[in-house]
């Protein structure tokens, strides 16, 4: 995995927009190694100047861990069993599931709460497909044609037209608006 330079094409993972989210990055891989997560790769900064972080894998994450409840927005990957039937919870922006029994995928993709769900791979999508959060992760949907509905706004204004000297209604006004 490239880390680099975010314009170049060729790069697969950029910086961390200050230093403040970089430190928080590196207190919630602290955090998931505290509550007993396995940190499988990653988990520090790159050396390098700039707020780089270490793309970072977390396995053996349960449920009342603060890193399988708290999204961390930066690249760190948080991986959980689950048996079929388990309760399934908020995963965040996105959730990916990988079965080698695809009724199972669905089942599973039908019931989790999140914005995208990747059955079998992760973070590979097409720019048609509408992307973006579920609940409190995100302000509705990128990417596709869906994406439009963020910038119309249907307005609707509804007059009763009433002359009061006359003291009878001439009638309605109905305008709609997009914008």
């Amino acid at each position: 995995m490239k880390i680099g330079n975010p314009l170049d094409r060729d790069t697969d993972h950029g910086p961390q927009n200050h230093q403040a989210h970089l430190n928080k990055l590196r207190e919630y891989c602290q955090r998931g190694v505290r509550e007993g997560a396995t940190l499988a790769c990653g988990g520090n900064q790159v050396p390098r100047p700039g707020f780089f972080f270490e793309p970072t894998v977390f396995t053996d994450v349960e449920d009342h861990m603060f890193i399988a409840k708290e999204e961390s927005f930066g690249p760190i990957m948080v991986i959980s069993r689950l048996a079929v039937g388990d309760g399934l919870h908020v995963r965040g922006l996105a959730s990916g599931v990988f079965t080698r029994d695809i009724n199972k995928a669905l089942y599973v993709s039908d019931k989790l709460a999140a914005g995208t769900v990747f059955v079998n791979t992760y973070n590979k999508t097409d720019v048609a497909a509408p992307f973006g959060g579920f609940k409190q992760s995100g302000f509705g949907k990128d990417l596709g044609n869906l994406t439009c509905r963020k910038a119309v706004f249907i307005y609707s204004l509804n007059k009763h037209l009433q002359r009061p000297d006359l003291g009878h209604v001439l009638g309605y006004l109905s305008v709609a608006r997009w914008w």
